[in-house]
């Protein structure tokens, strides 16, 4: 069995910390301390529908904020290049692994459909195309940083 003081020293760690959960078993005794997140403190899990209930559906994004991740990321190429965007939000690799080289370099000549980059997305990794044959002239992310969708990854000047 836990003291009250105990008890008490738990509930103002769990209030101060921040942390929404807490939950102790020891020796046949149980005590679990729920806290309140402050809204900024930390994302909140999606809710789940209960068996019987309609989900809730995302509204869709519109077709004019897609739009513009793509004007404004073509806005900064010059007309002799072809900016390769990422088509989905992850952890961007410019390498099959850790040891090897990278699939390309500034100055390399691509041709279309060979493979620039991996994205990491939800443990899966995705290999990047391009889909001009060119020379590379910009590589934007630095390896192993989170990019999002439609963020431009490689400028391209075609040939």
């Amino acid at each position: 069995m836990y003291k009250f003081e105990e008890i008490c020293e738990l509930i103002e760690l769990v209030g101060s910390s921040g942390v929404a959960v807490v939950e102790i078993e020891h020796a046949g005794s149980r005590v679990r301390v729920e806290g309140r997140l402050q809204a900024a403190a930390a994302p909140t899990a999606p809710q789940i529908p209960a068996p019987g209930e309609a989900a809730a559906v995302p509204a869709p994004q519109t077709a004019s904020a897609a739009v513009d991740l793509e004007s404004a990321s073509a806005d900064a190429v010059d007309e002799d290049e072809h900016a390769i965007n990422s088509p989905i939000v992850g952890t961007f690799y410019r390498a099959p692994n850790p040891d090897a080289d990278p699939y390309v370099k500034v100055g390399d000549f691509v041709e279309q459909g060979q493979t620039l980059c991996i994205i990491e997305a939800m443990k899966l990794m995705n290999e990047i195309e391009s889909d001009v044959r060119g020379t590379i002239v910009k590589v934007l992310p630095e390896n192993a940083q989170p990019v999002e969708y439609g963020e431009q990854l490689f400028v391209v000047r075609s040939s």
